[in-house]
């Protein structure tokens, strides 16, 4: 395919996707409806006044559903609909001129997530980069940023539709930070197994949706584990292998590295070179904390 027509079909399917992403409101009134008919015919009430005008064809709208078409589909099932067709394809860069710790940090990424590819950010701009990214079909686009030679952001752009989410880098340890070559080891190529730990609200599951799917499905086998804990909304990071040497009583746990905090401050609807994309969620340190959206719910940080 030449690149006008890969640029018409970005066009397209993008078209399509904002199309299908303004019915929801349109398809969110309408399982309203429903569910209020289903709900009257389950329990024997009457209908509800307010759809009474509507009860025929919303009875037989009902009739015909099944436990996948009750629901209304949402652009969050779009921006992932392909994920389960291959594995993800990664692109990893850094902020303009890298410090020499960024870029390690950078060649440490790369070893974290399969299918990854590191390069060097030069002078493109981000609607360069992402175009390039679409162009080779990458599934995400990662950027890695920092202040005073210390990484302290990290972007992932899910292409080809979005979303991008912004989190913040704290306490960043690089592997030869943890300890020489002896003691960390090398990082095997294995897929990993992934732990998300406290993500129990409508957000923290949006985040471990799109943290989930940077990465491809493991073997059973596997002795490699990621795990993301949060913690009042401060993702722990750690990367471990594991090995069981007298069996399932007796488990040896090393830390490969790196190891960091995360902290969401942002997710828009929209890849990264979409300026006026809309905000999903977006940290505002002037609101009450009891009324902020949280990665956990309130039980879960309770118990």
């Amino acid at each position: 395919m030449n690149n006008t027509g890969l640029l018409r079909r970005q066009a397209r399917e993008r078209k399509e996707y904002l199309y299908r992403k303004s019915l929801e409101g349109k398809e969110k009134e309408l399982y309203e409806k429903k569910r209020k008919i289903r709900q009257a015919l389950e329990e024997g009430k009457p209908i509800p006044t307010e759809v009474r005008r509507e009860e025929a064809q919303l009875r037989h709208e009902v009739e015909l559903e099944d436990d996948n078409t009750a629901v209304p589909r949402t652009h969050i099932d779009d921006e992932y609909a392909r994920a389960a067709e291959a594995d993800p394809k990664i692109l990893i860069t850094t902020s303009r001129d890298p410090s020499s710790r960024l870029t390690q940090f950078t060649k440490e990424l790369k070893l974290l997530f399969p299918n990854s590819q590191r390069v060097n950010r030069g002078g493109l701009v981000v609607s360069e980069l992402v175009e390039s990214c679409r162009s080779h079909e990458y599934t995400d686009l990662v950027i890695a940023h920092e202040h005073r030679g210390e990484p302290d952001g990290l972007v992932i752009c899910h292409l080809p539709y979005g979303p991008t989410a912004y989190f913040g880098i704290y306490n960043a340890v690089l592997r030869h930070d943890i300890g020489d070559k002896s003691e960390v080891g090398t990082v095997s190529e294995a897929y990993p197994h992934l732990i998300f730990e406290n993500f129990s609200s409508k957000l923290g599951s949006r985040v471990m949706n799109i943290l989930k799917h940077l990465f491809p499905a493991p073997k059973q086998e596997t002795k490699r584990v990621l795990t993301f804990a949060n913690r009042e909304d401060f993702v722990s990071f750690r990367h471990h292998t594991y090995e069981m040497p007298r069996g399932t009583k007796s488990v040896e746990l090393k830390e490969r590295g790196p190891r960091f905090e995360m902290k969401l401050y942002q997710i828009k609807l929209g890849t990264l070179d979409q300026a006026h994309a809309e905000n999903e969620y977006m940290l505002r340190s002037y609101i009450n904390s009891a009324k902020r959206a949280k990665l956990a719910s309130t039980e879960a940080e309770g118990s």
